[in-house]
């Protein structure tokens, strides 16, 4: 009789299955056939490209809980591998799993620029800061090739249209030159996400990120370039890696960090399976504590997505860990989020061919 595969995590990849999405009828779970395939190392994984045929690309939403009402999500999935990354359940709206299928099948939007140009035009358009990286990052590994995430910031200089980015990774520095001209209109900010210091536990969590080094220098070189720039210590992980919320803190001030943030794991949908294989695979002796304490944060269940609680969690070891960031960030001298706010009136859209000369 065939017996379950015992899961094995694949090198480079955060995932270690690829179970289908919960839009799906089919469920795919592996099996040792007798021939000892299941004793092999798994196969390494290719990432696959693919272009997204969108129409729009600005995204609007209405939640309460969140900074801005506007983004732009360059490339759908996300080759870093961030196992506890809460946008892998919207991979299966592309009927894809959002497990290995998350990290390996990227979507990219090579028309993105001249769709931002388009809707930037629209009469009445009225501008506000535009979040670029909401959902993945937008400095996907591709990036360097594909040069899309250049072409919105492009797009935004042109328009004087301000501009917050949340990234992972060190190739933010490539735009240095377009981000601190408009830094000096504060039309730009750039956060840092910096989950952990240990290099070890990165490589299991993040696996294709950059390292938290190449992070923490990042940040240097966009405070040494006048890019105003925040750290996010997030998502802080019960008795994985929230004892290193100060020490992330300190090192990002150091480094050049102004204003800092936190959310605590969020694990919605297919989420909690993947975190929790995951958990078993890579720190089974922690993965009980863990899962308990997060359960705790909300009122029991591993997830609750009210919006006054999806983001920090509540009760006694939420408070805790709120209250540590709070005294953190008053002994280390961040300023607050508010400091950073960015200019709006600046917008302008560039003239174009055909445009009436403007009288005089």
């Amino acid at each position: 009789m065939d017996m379950p595969v015992a899961v094995q995590a694949r090198k480079g990849r955060g995932a270690a299955t690829n179970d289908s999405g919960r839009f799906e009828q089919e469920r795919r779970v592996g099996f040792d056939d007798g021939w000892g395939s299941a004793d092999a190392e798994p196969a390494p994984l290719s990432t696959v490209l693919a272009v997204d045929a969108t129409r729009t690309i600005i995204a609007r939403n209405d939640s309460p809980d969140i900074g801005f009402d506007r983004s732009i999500n360059p490339y759908r999935g996300c080759e870093h591998g961030c196992i506890y990354c809460y946008a892998r359940p919207s991979h299966a709206y592309l009927g894809l799993s959002p497990g290995l299928d998350f990290e390996s099948r990227i979507f990219y939007k090579p028309n993105a620029a001249a769709l931002l140009t388009q809707e930037l035009r629209k009469k009445g358009y009225a501008a506000k800061p535009l979040a670029l990286g909401s959902n993945t990052d937008p400095y996907q590994p591709a990036e360097r090739k594909l040069k899309i995430t250049r072409g919105i910031l492009e797009v935004l200089r042109d328009f004087r249209h301000p501009v917050t980015i949340v990234t992972k990774s060190a190739l933010v520095q490539r735009d240095i030159d377009i981000l601190a001209e408009m830094a000096r209109d504060r039309l730009a900010v750039v956060t840092m996400s910096v989950t952990t210091l240990d290099r070890a536990l990165a490589r299991k969590m993040e696996p294709r990120a950059a390292t938290p080094e190449r992070r923490l220098e990042t940040i240097a070189a966009l405070a040494e370039a006048g890019v105003p720039v925040g750290v996010l210590s997030a998502p802080m992980i019960p008795a994985l890696n929230d004892h290193e919320m100060e020490e992330i803190l300190k090192r990002a001030r150091a480094a050049g960090a102004s204003v800092a943030g936190y959310s605590l794991l969020r694990l919605p949908l297919e989420l909690k399976a993947l975190f929790k294989e995951w958990l078993e695979e890579q720190e089974p002796r922690k993965a009980a504590h863990v899962l308990s304490l997060v359960a705790q944060c909300h009122g029991g269940k591993i997830y609750d997505s009210a919006w006054s609680k999806r983001m920090t969690g509540a009760g006694p070891y939420a408070e805790m860990l709120a209250a540590r960031f709070d005294r953190a960030c008053r002994r280390l001298g961040f300023s607050p989020r508010t400091t950073h706010a960015l200019d709006t009136s600046l917008f302008r859209p560039p003239p174009q061919s055909g445009d009436q000369l403007a009288l005089f």
